[in-house]
């Protein structure tokens, strides 16, 4: 099995560019990278597990038998992040995600179908989106454009989504492809933060949620719009989040952690440099309890049975744990 080193490397595009990567690779560098250190046989063990969702079509699957955009994405990156995403089953994967370039996707699968694209190119070495193809999938993202100026999760909805919004910039950056005037999104973002310091999902919620704060300070700190205080007060927030398990709660008035939520905040209050506002002993421990014997982690105390998906955040949040 390739060495987390290895494969961090190997998904840089360009080591000696000076040019930022996107978020969501520079993410999954960091991950790859802090990887390093878990011994041989954890890896190894999770590496199995996430391989053994790779169906013969080259995609992956969930917790039904058939292969998936969104859980071929989250395959993909566990793999990747334990060093074992090779060129062998990236150019598998290759296959699926070609099967699916012509598909009339919803926005959570055209995502998927992008970032696994983004992977795939980089570990197998293929040229999976041309310039056409390209722009062809930021058109299909500009279709969820909305006349508040966020994103959608579906055309036609009656306002834009945080997450979405997050989704659809940070997926741009990975085609290449500028957002254009980010104004509008800026202003839609800013809309949505609440009293506690926190931001919604949309604009009738009052209460915070994790995920939607954790998506809307990345997006403006990726925009260069963060300002110090708005920071502060979604670090707070997210820290307000974690509970007696170690983990993050999705929001108040849910009492359960669960996995998503809590690498949502750590990936979050990384990229501000703010991870010594929360215990990271206790999230990485709270993961932990949540691993499988034979490889995968379930998503919470809630839950009896491990995926790909949680499986991924697990590994996310002990990466970030550990830094």
């Amino acid at each position: 099995m390739p060495t987390p080193c290895a494969t961090a490397c190997h998904l840089i595009p360009n080591p000696q560019s000076l040019i930022p990567l996107p978020y969501l690779l520079d993410l999954s560098v960091r991950l790859a990278t802090a990887a390093a250190a878990w011994p041989e046989a954890f890896r190894r063990r999770h590496a199995e597990y996430l391989a053994a969702a790779q169906r013969d079509d080259g995609g992956f699957a969930g917790r039904r038998a058939a292969s998936d955009l969104y859980y071929t994405s989250f395959g993909l990156r566990g793999l990747a992040l334990v060093g074992a995403l090779d060129a062998s089953r990236a150019r598998r994967a290759e296959d699926f995600l070609r099967s699916k370039l012509d598909d009339d996707l919803p926005s959570v699968e055209l995502y998927s179908l992008i970032a696994s694209a983004a992977l795939v190119e980089t570990a197998g070495d293929v040229n999976l989106l041309d310039d056409r193809r390209r722009a062809a999938l930021a058109a299909a993202i500009d279709a969820h454009r909305h006349a508040d100026g966020g994103f959608a999760k579906r055309p036609g909805q009656p306002a834009s989504s945080t997450y979405h919004t997050f989704l659809a910039v940070m997926t741009k950056q990975l085609l290449g492809i500028d957002v254009g005037d980010c104004e509008p999104i800026v202003e839609l973002v800013r809309s949505r933060r609440r009293g506690d310091g926190g931001f919604v999902e949309i604009p009738q919620m009052r209460a915070s949620g994790t995920n939607p704060t954790a998506a809307a300070v990345v997006l403006l700190a990726e925009l260069g719009r963060l300002d110090e205080a708005t920071g502060d007060g979604a670090a707070r927030l997210l820290a307000a989040m974690q509970n007696a398990e170690g983990g993050f709660r999705a929001n108040t008035a849910i009492p359960l952690a669960d996995l998503l939520s809590t690498l949502a905040a750590l990936a979050s209050l990384a990229r501000l440099d703010r991870l010594a506002t929360i215990n990271t002993h206790a999230a990485a421990e709270f993961a932990r309890g949540l691993e499988q014997p034979d490889g995968g982690f379930r998503g919470g105390a809630w839950d009896d049975v491990a995926d790909v998906e949680y499986t991924f955040y697990a590994l996310g949040t002990l990466a970030l744990a550990a830094g």
